[in-house]
């Protein structure tokens, strides 16, 4: 916990660190009182540090202080200085062997950082800062050393032990205890670090490397839940191939293991040899989990084991350099994703995640760039901005440069840095060699916050036969960048004729590198549509004078899906925006003719891809919808959005009755597969529509029907009728969420999408039942999980109830945030974003948030991770 002055840490005022450990020894000896870890490292000064004679700063915290030798000798208090956070040492040799003894206490960390429990098991999380909380040391990421790690533990509690690298060595000893050693080849930082000890099933396989190598591959569970592995080790498989394929990149040990726990902050960790798991990402079967559900178990595999190389055999120099391994990886897993499912809808999903959550980034009092300047915790640097955008970075470089060029950037990328840490600069330098491109305005990506704005123009020249397009570029002030200077933006684009057909063009690319730039495109004989910023080629934002017939003619012709699919959100959303001002003028509201017969259109002919057409009948989300207003008024978008979708539903139900029947079968295929997943995506799709005409009970009983069918054997179909359930006042409601509990009671990752589709509920009493769904006997407000389904769902995700004019969402969501800070601080950080954006509403409601945040912020124990957000967002 932290009084209000937290201390700031500057990339501008890095510096190298004076010592390095070259190899750690460490001996973990478990028990179920006092963990005693000793710690042997080989020290030396860095040749590289200006410092004459310094000090040797430890970082450590929540540590029992028991021993300290210095080359043999014991140290006694009056040798060194402990604080909360730190041991130091103020005068040692240039080389020296430094051993430590602490004790800890697994059980009772609750913050899932650095050594815990989890169902009984012993797991760690050490990145960013976790090591510290395990012994004392250089806890930075520029400071990489050789492991030996043994444990020690009872055999009958703890028969599986587990760390980074080979197992080396194992004996018994006393009283039922054991021991097993493990040794990493590979110099890594700490927070790579990695431990387990448990009762843990395994399911092993193997793979062969295009080198002909065996690598073992195992995966460990807790008991019971064996029989969900076999998706997530396919997946493996398949990300060792890809990465193969693609980017030359082979495993370089002889294991590859990963571990499932219950009880982990984030989605998954990629420890060297030993990722460690939420169970989220790997357990999943065809009646437990969604489509969604294994695509993200496959998409996160892909991203851990991608990791292995852009991550730990390179690593990030400091953490304002986080994006070179997140962005690149991201990178990497969404380009894997799009190879095995599809690429257009994987787009259009890496989109939708992006406008939804970094574009609001962007615009509030958190924007910070893809490379930070600056942080207080960083833990709360893991963002949307440093992921997300600093992937679409990573994409738009390999637009300028090309495939082949960006692909030999890679390979000198890896030639030259392998084992080290290092920055983004370097990154850069190495596509600047393997190209020829000097990528210097490029990198004002990543020093520069904001989303930048795109207006463009057209003109035609008939008599000349030129088309010009001309882009204006500006990007608005964020914390701390008032002047912006102009970005490399790569457009890419396509010029359609009245028929639909594709114009030739010398190049689909338009490098936008001034303020304001024209394009002149010869030889065109009428005057063309534009297709702007095709496959969303950068992440900015377009203002263009599409008119409804434009957008119409795109979203039917578009040879780019992705553009096709945009057009109909463009559409959609120009005509919201428009009907709230005619609600918000107490005016009838009518839905043009024109809007639903490019549905119908669509839904008629464009059915050869059944996921991509999934997408293109989905209307932009409240939460994108609220973005294109400058003061938020949740309660008109809401109502403009269920009025539209209402509409579309009674005019065209005949066709989502037609097209559900086309896709539904009462012997359910769950086949994980891209026809099949299709198929599941359209038919609910249309069964949603359908379901909204609460007063036809044909629908009601065909909802109700598919979720009876589908209970057991297909959670795809089960989630698709309950969601369209919970946001009905249907007395099948508590039907079908009362079987739904009764059937998977006793699967922990199940009951949570139970709790998340109440906690999302479009009805009234919504925040009731939340409040009274905490006390069940399912939830747990020490699980992470559990406090994403459930109070993450209807902050994040709510809007309308959340929102509430009297401000019972915002109250209840502070008073769940002192909660969880006490607790586990980095998922109170996660839980309170949704007040910090309080300037973007009107005036009675910002009222009731800044209340809020004053009260949060007013508490003395408050930890540095909220205290940094709500700062921040009461400063600007």
């Amino acid at each position: 916990m932290t009084t209000h002055n937290p201390h700031t840490i500057y990339l501008k005022n890095y510096s190298v660190p004076d010592y390095l450990i070259d190899k750690v020894d460490l001996t973990v000896n478990l028990d179920e009182d006092v963990t005693t870890v000793d710690s042997t490292m080989s020290v030396r000064v860095n040749p590289e540090s200006q410092n004459k004679s310094p000090s040797l700063v430890l970082n450590g915290v929540s540590l029992e202080l028991t021993s300290i030798l210095l080359d043999g000798k014991q140290l006694t208090a009056k040798n060194y200085q402990l604080s909360s956070d730190s041991l130091t040492i103020s005068s040692v040799p240039s080389t020296f062997t430094l051993q430590i003894q602490t004790r800890i206490r697994p059980q009772d960390n609750t913050s899932l950082s650095g050594l815990y429990k989890s169902s009984g098991n012993f797991c760690t999380q050490c990145e960013a800062e976790g090591f510290r909380r395990i012994t004392y040391f250089l806890d930075r990421p520029d400071v990489m050393a050789q492991y030996k790690t043994t444990i020690i533990a009872d055999q009958s509690r703890y028969p599986v032990l587990l760390s980074n690298g080979n197992s080396t060595d194992s004996g018994k000893l006393e009283n039922g205890k054991y021991w097993v050693c493990w040794e990493d080849p590979f110099k890594k930082p700490s927070y790579l670090f990695a431990l387990v000890a448990g009762n843990l099933e395994c399911v092993e396989d193997y793979f062969v490397t295009q080198s002909g190598r065996r690598v073992v591959l195992r995966i460990y569970v807790e008991q019971g839940n064996q029989d969900k592995c076999a998706h997530a080790m396919q997946a493996v498989k398949k990300a060792m191939r890809w990465d193969e394929e693609k980017f030359g990149r082979e495993y370089d040990l002889d294991i590859y293991m990963i571990v499932a726990v219950s009880d982990f902050n984030m989605g998954a960790m990629e420890n060297k040899g030993l990722n460690i798991f939420n169970t989220k990402y790997i357990l999943a079967k065809k009646d437990t989990a969604t489509d969604e559900d294994f695509i993200h178990v496959e998409s996160v595999i892909a991203h851990e084991y991608f990791h292995n190389w852009t991550g730990n055999r390179i690593t990030c120099r400091d953490w304002f350099q986080l994006s070179l391994k997140e962005g690149l990886t991201i990178f990497r897993d969404q380009s894997f994703t799009a190879d095995t499912t599809s690429p257009a809808v994987a787009r259009i999903q890496d989109v939708i995640a992006l406008r939804t959550q970094q574009f609001p980034e962007d615009a509030g009092p958190l924007a910070h760039p893809v490379r930070p300047e600056s942080y207080i915790e960083i833990n709360n640097f893991y963002t949307a901005t440093v992921y997300n955008k600093g992937a679409e970075v990573i994409r738009m470089m390999k637009t300028i440069l090309g495939d082949t060029a960006f692909r030999k950037g890679m390979d000198l990328y890896f030639e030259r840095h392998d084992g080290h840490a290092v920055t983004i600069n370097d990154f850069v330098k190495a596509m600047e060699d393997a190209s020829g491109i000097n990528l210097t305005q490029f990198c004002i990506w990543y020093s520069q916050a904001g989303t930048p704005k795109l207006k463009i123009t057209e003109n035609y020249n008939a008599n000349q036969k030129i088309y010009t397009l001309t882009i204006q570029q500006s990007c608005d002030a964020t914390p701390g960048q008032k002047e912006k200077k102009p970005f490399h933006i790569p457009v890419k684009i396509g010029l359609l004729d009245k028929k639909g057909n594709e114009l030739p063009l010398e190049s689909s690319i338009l490098h936008v590198t001034q303020a304001t730039q024209s394009f002149d495109f010869k030889n065109i004989s009428e005057k063309p549509t534009p297709s702007l910023l095709r496959a969303f080629s950068a992440p900015v934002k377009i203002q263009f004078d599409y008119s409804n017939y434009d957008l119409e003619f795109l979203f039917k012709h578009d040879q780019d899906e992705f553009n096709r699919w945009e057009a109909g959100q463009q559409y959609a959303i120009d005509l919201i925006m428009k009907l709230v001002k005619v609600y918000q003028a107490g005016e009838h509201l009518l839905l043009p003719f024109s809007f639903i017969e490019a549905f119908r259109h669509v839904l008629t002919t464009q059915q050869q891809d059944k996921w991509l057409l999934a997408e293109m009948l989905t209307l932009p989300s409240l939460k994108y919808l609220t973005e294109q207003m400058s003061v938020i008024d949740v309660d008109a978008i809401f109502a403009v959005r269920e009025f539209v979708l209402l509409e579309m539903a009674t005019q065209l139900q005949d066709l989502f009755f037609e097209i559900y029947q086309d896709n539904h079968s009462a012997v359910n295929s769950n086949d994980f597969n891209i026809g099949e997943v299709g198929k599941r995506q359209l038919k609910n799709v249309c069964l949603y529509y359908l379901m909204l005409l609460s007063n036809k009970s044909v629908y009601i009983d065909l909802g109700v029907e598919q979720f009876h069918q589908s209970l057991s054997s297909n959670m795809t179909d089960t989630v698709g009728a309950l969601r369209c359930f919970v946001n009905s006042d249907s007395p099948r409601r508590a039907e079908t969420l009362d079987a739904f509990y009764e059937y998977w009671q006793d699967d922990a990752l199940v009951l949570d999408k139970w709790f998340a589709l109440q906690a999302t509920s479009k009805l009234p009493d919504t925040l009731s039942t939340v409040k009274k769904l905490m006390s069940h006997k399912a939830f747990d407000i020490k699980n992470p999980n559990k406090v994403y389904a459930l109070i993450g769902a209807f902050g994040h995700q709510n809007l309308k109830i959340f929102h509430a004019i009297d401000g019972s969402g915002y109250a209840f969501l502070s008073n769940v945030v002192q909660q969880l800070d006490v607790l586990n601080p980095q998922i109170a950080a996660r839980m309170i974003r949704p007040l910090i954006d309080w300037k973007r509403y009107d005036k009675v409601r910002q009222g009731l948030m800044l209340a809020e945040l004053e009260k949060i912020v007013s508490n003395k124990g408050l930890s540095k991770d909220v205290y940094e957000l709500v700062s921040k967002s009461l400063s600007e």
